[in-house]
């Protein structure tokens, strides 16, 4: 059998739509393409077009398939042909992951549902006969039409950012080995305490009703690529204008289903602080202030809660240099080579001190 192929320097500019039944005879009327029967191939040969350098799959390319590939893409895509062609230009572009998976370029997504619809489908069948695993479809807001396209396909959501949303499809037989969404949201508490045996406190404008007139350590969440210990001087910040010193982690809570089924970790770091003069952040607080220790630690609340009362204690005998927390060392790993923060007390034998930042 001779299959003719099209060179791709014989395309003109087109936009894929349906695929009709007919694929031969359609083509030239839908995409306004010729086709030359210059170059020949044997049944069953899969020519692939990819760049050695970093592994990129080009969609400027023609590719040859063997109508006994074809007959594995699903019917939807092709319908009727004895003899099919396949061309480099309707496969998606992509990348190669080093877990045997791909990884689909969004900033070359087709903008056409129905162009997308067809490169989708054939990209499918065409990394599965190529025996990849996961595949990664990243679709910016922009492009939130293609969402139901790729659902249709099988894709399933994995996360969404701001601006986009992350689909996955995985292609052997047996459970999806790719990784989870995030589990967990990281939060964070400062207690500041000054030489007045003073702790700084808040009193947040939006709460809970069972915290209602609570006296407060300032807290937050943690941004995206953010340290703990940066975190926190952060949010101390950001909402009384006290500049702070991290010294280290005294404790951390886990817990779970609190937002959206999501866990939570949360670290209560100690600071101290640089600055005295309270600038209230009026978006979040509805008030800061300086308060003694005993009146803080005596407040109902703080009394009635076996964990806040437990954080006071922790607290407490940090001061009395009874107990040692965890403060933040940066070393390098040989894994990824990246600057790590490792957490870890280092107590001196010899003042039976802790050994802070």
């Amino acid at each position: 059998m001779e299959v003719k192929s099209l060179s791709s320097n014989s395309l003109s500019t087109f936009e894929v739509g349906k695929f009709s039944s007919t694929l031969f005879t359609s083509f030239r009327h839908k995409f306004g393409v010729r086709y030359s029967p210059k170059f020949k191939c044997r049944r069953g040969l899969f020519l692939k077009t990819c760049s050695a350098s970093d592994d990129t799959y080009l969609a400027d390319k023609a590719v040859i398939f063997s109508d006994d590939f074809a007959s594995e893409t699903s019917s939807h895509c092709i319908n009727g042909s004895t003899s099919s062609l396949y061309y480099r230009n309707l496969i998606l572009d992509a990348f190669d992951d080093e877990y045997g998976g791909i990884l689909i370029d969004p900033n070359r997504l087709p903008h056409n549902p129905y162009a997308f619809a067809s490169m989708l489908c054939l990209s499918l069948s065409h990394w599965k006969r190529m025996g990849k695993k996961g595949i990664w479809l990243k679709l910016p807001i922009e492009q939130s039409d293609l969402v139901p396209v790729a659902v249709k396909e099988g894709f399933q959501y994995h996360h969404a950012e701001p601006g986009y949303v992350m689909l996955t499809y995985w292609i052997p037989e047996g459970p999806c080995m790719l990784p989870a969404n995030a589990s967990h949201q990281v939060g964070i508490g400062g207690f500041v305490i000054n030489q007045n045996n003073e702790v700084l406190v808040v009193q947040e404008k939006h709460c809970s009703p069972a915290t209602l007139g609570l006296w407060k350590i300032p807290t937050g969440f943690i941004h995206e690529a953010e340290e703990i210990y940066t975190g926190a001087v952060r949010e101390v910040k950001e909402e009384t204008g006290i500049d702070t010193e991290f010294i280290e982690v005294i404790a951390f809570r886990h817990v779970h289903n609190v937002a959206f089924e999501k866990s939570d970790l949360f670290f209560i770091c100690m600071l101290k602080p640089l600055s005295s003069t309270i600038t209230v952040d009026d978006l979040e607080i509805d008030a800061a202030k300086w308060m003694p220790l005993v009146e803080f630690v005596e407040q109902p609340l703080i009394q009635e809660d076996s964990m806040f009362k437990k954080i006071v204690d922790i607290f407490i005998a940090r001061l009395g240099k009874r107990y040692c927390g965890l403060s933040t060392h940066q070393v390098v790993s040989k894994f990824d080579g990246k600057i790590t923060s490792l957490y870890y007390n280092v107590f001196d034998n010899d003042d039976s001190n802790c050994v802070g930042k």
